[in-house]
């Protein structure tokens, strides 16, 4: 089964990391998620993974009153914010659960673990 991996960060750290000198610590982390991301690919586990932009350049499109609306941008000033994604291909949750926990362990940011809809959705 399908998981969808989504990395949060405080904003600050997004800052930080995404300077045109990243920290030593935001160079450790990028390490380690790297080689992290090579025992996957070693395993068959691994689908893909991006960085995602500043969320200030962002774009968001609703549907309002006076029909559909893009606006730039997030809505509020945010503490944590969506960095990266990733996707998995593995067993069961149980399995995403372990992978995503040794991540966690290592970066130490939060990731939501989402399954992805397809043949064999059963939740």
């Amino acid at each position: 089964m399908k998981y969808l991996l989504l990395s949060y960060t405080p904003a600050a750290a997004w800052d930080a990391a995404t300077a045109d000198t990243p920290s030593e610590e935001a160079l450790a982390a990028f390490a380690a998620y790297q080689k992290f991301e090579q025992e996957l690919i070693a395993t068959g586990e691994f689908v893909g993974s991006e960085g995602l932009g500043h969320p200030a350049v962002s774009t968001t499109v609703r549907r309002s009153g006076d029909g559909v609306v893009a606006t730039d941008g997030p809505f509020a000033e945010l503490k944590e914010v969506l960095a990266s994604f990733a996707v998995i291909d593995v067993a069961s949750q149980e399995r995403a659960v372990e992978i995503v926990s040794r991540i966690v362990e290592v970066l130490g940011e939060p990731i939501e673990i989402r399954p992805i809809m397809g043949e064999d959705f059963t939740a």
